[in-house]
C-alpha cells in the first residue's frame, strides 16, 4: 500500500470505568425509538462497554462521512457501561424484548451462546449475503466468531487479533538464524538464543496466558484443529496421554531456560518491554502488540521486528495456517431490529467501509481494508496476514469456565518454572471443567 502519509498503529487505550450511576442511566434509555422492535427505530442506538475506547471513534467518523445518509435518517447513539455489567445487563433486555439495536456482549463464549439459543442474534452471513458485502468481513475472523459464538456468524469482528511469534530480525541476522516452520526448528532457534545470552522467549507468567497459549497452539499443530473442542464436547480430557505431551513441551522450555530466570515474576508490560529492548530474541503475543511496536518506546525499532506463523509438529494433524486469534469482546445487532430498513442500511455501510476508515485510525480489525494506505512492514504483514486467513483455532482457555481459566493462569508459571508436573497442571484444570 502507497500514499503519501505514512501511518502508525497507536496502542489501544482502556477507557476508565463509568461512574457507579450509569448502569441505572443505560437502563432507562434502552428501550423504544432506538430498541429492537423493528418498525419504530429512529435512532441507531449501540450499547458497548465503557473499557472499549476504540469502536465509537470509527463509528462516529462513519456517521460524518461514508454513512452519512444514514446517519440522517437514523442518527448513531452510543451509550457505555462497565464490562463487568455488560452481559448481566443484555441478557436482561433481551428477556424484555428491548435490546438495542447494536450492542457489545459475549464476553465469554457461553454468554454469547445463550443469546443465540434465545432467537434474538441475526445470522450475519445470510445478512451480508443479502446486502452484497459478505466479502467485506475476513474468513478468518467469521471462523473465529463461528467457533466461539455457537457455530454461527452472530458478532461483528470490530476488534480482532490473530497471534503468533515475533521476533528481532536484526538478532536472526546477526546470527544467521532461518525462521522457524517447525516445531524443532524453533527449539533450536531457542538453543542458540539461549547460549548467545539472550532470552529466547519473553513471556509473563504473572498473567500466565502467554504461557497457556503456548500449550493450546502446540495441541492444535500435534491433534488439529478441533483439539479443545473434544474436551469442551466431554470427548477428551486435558489428562489424556496426547494432552499432557503439549505441557510437556512447554514445560521443558521452561526447564531448558528459554523463558529467562524470572518469568515467575514477570508481568505483561515488563515481558513486552524486555522484547522491545533487544533482550529476547522472540515472544509469542497478538497483533495488539503493534501498537506498542510502532511506538517511541519501541527501542529496537519496528523496522526490526518480524513476525511468523506458531511453526508446524512434524507428523502432526494441525495446519500452520490456523491462526490462532480471537475477537475481544464482539459487538452485534438485534435480530428484529434488522427488519428496519434504515438499520440494514447502517450494517451495510458499517460492513463496506469499517475496515478502511480503522485503518486510517490506526486498528486493524476482521473488516477487509482497500484504502491504499502505507503501513509499517510489520503492520503491513499483520494485515495481509489478515486478509488472507481462512481458517482459526481459539486459544488455550476459549472453551472454559471461569474457575478453570483461572487455574490455568495461576498454575501456568509453575509449570515452566518446574513446580508443578504437566500432569498435576492438566488435572487441576481438568478437574475446574468437570466440576461445571
Amino acid at each position: 500500500m502507497t500514499t503519501a502519509t505514512r501511518r502508525r498503529l497507536s496502542r489501544p487505550m482502556l477507557g476508565t470505568l463509568a461512574a457507579a450511576g450509569a448502569l441505572a442511566l443505560v437502563l432507562t434509555g434502552c428501550s423504544g425509538s432506538g430498541g429492537s422492535g423493528g418498525g419504530d427505530i429512529t435512532k441507531l442506538e449501540f450499547t458497548k462497554n465503557a473499557e472499549n475506547t476504540t469502536t465509537e471513534p470509527i463509528l462516529k467518523a462513519l456517521s460524518q462521512n461514508q454513512c452519512a445518509a444514514d446517519q440522517k435518517a437514523l442518527p448513531l447513539e452510543v451509550s457505555s457501561i462497565p464490562q463487568a455489567d455488560l452481559d448481566t445487563h443484555i441478557q436482561l433486555l433481551a428477556s424484555q424484548g428491548g435490546l438495542p439495536a447494536m450492542f457489545s456482549a459475549g464476553g465469554t463464549p457461553a454468554e454469547g451462546t445463550k443469546l443465540l439459543k434465545a432467537g434474538v442474534l441475526p445470522d450475519f452471513e445470510k445478512e451480508l449475503k443479502d446486502l452484497g458485502v459478505l466479502d467485506k468481513i475476513a474468513p478468518g475472523a467469521i471462523s473465529t466468531i463461528k467457533k466461539l459464538y455457537g457455530g454461527t456468524f452472530d458478532f461483528l469482528p470490530y476488534q480482532y487479533n490473530i497471534e503468533g511469534i515475533f521476533y528481532n530480525k536484526k538478532i536472526f541476522a546477526d546470527n544467521g538464524w532461518q525462521v522457524p516452520t517447525t516445531w524443532a526448528d524453533m527449539l533450536d532457534v531457542a538453543a542458540k538464543a539461549k547460549a548467545a545470552g539472550l532470552t529466547a522467549f519473553s513471556a509473563s507468567g504473572e498473567q500466565g496466558w502467554p504461557l497457556t497459549r503456548l500449550i493450546s497452539g502446540y495441541l492444535y499443530r500435534d491433534l488439529g484443529p478441533d483439539a479443545l473442542q473434544k474436551v469442551a464436547d466431554g470427548k477428551a480430557k486435558l489428562t489424556d496421554p496426547d494432552y499432557v505431551a503439549a505441557a510437556q513441551q512447554i514445560a521443558d522450555l521452561g526447564k531448558n531456560g528459554y523463558f529467562g530466570s524470572n518469568v515467575a515474576s514477570l508481568d505483561y508490560d515488563s515481558a513486552t518491554n524486555e522484547f522491545l529492548t533487544g533482550k529476547s530474541a522472540m515472544i509469542y503475543m497478538g497483533s495488539w502488540l503493534l501498537g506498542n511496536i510502532n511506538s517511541d518506546s519501541d527501542a529496537i525499532g519496528a523496522d526490526n521486528v518480524g513476525f511468523f506463523k506458531l511453526p508446524a509438529v512434524d507428523g502432526g494433524a494441525g495446519s500452520i495456517d490456523q491462526y490462532p486469534s480471537n475477537v475481544g469482546l464482539p459487538a452485534t445487532f438485534s435480530k428484529d431490529a434488522l427488519s428496519n430498513d434504515g438499520v440494514k442500511s447502517w450494517l451495510k455501510c458499517i460492513a463496506t467501509n469499517y475496515g478502511n476508515e480503522a485503518l486510517k485510525q490506526g486498528q486493524i480489525t476482521g473488516f477487509v481494508a482497500t484504502d491504499p494506505i502505507e503501513l509499517p512492514a510489520i503492520s503491513q504483514n499483520i494485515s495481509d496476514e489478515i486478509k488472507n486467513s481462512t481458517d482459526s483455532v481459539l486459544w488455550f482457555e476459549a472453551l472454559f469456565n471461569a474457575k478453570a481459566s483461572t487455574i490455568s493462569n495461576k498454575n501456568a508459571a509453575l509449570l515452566v518454572t518446574g513446580q508443578m508436573s504437566p500432569q498435576d497442571f492438566m488435572k487441576s484444570v481438568q478437574d475446574a471443567l468437570d466440576e461445571g
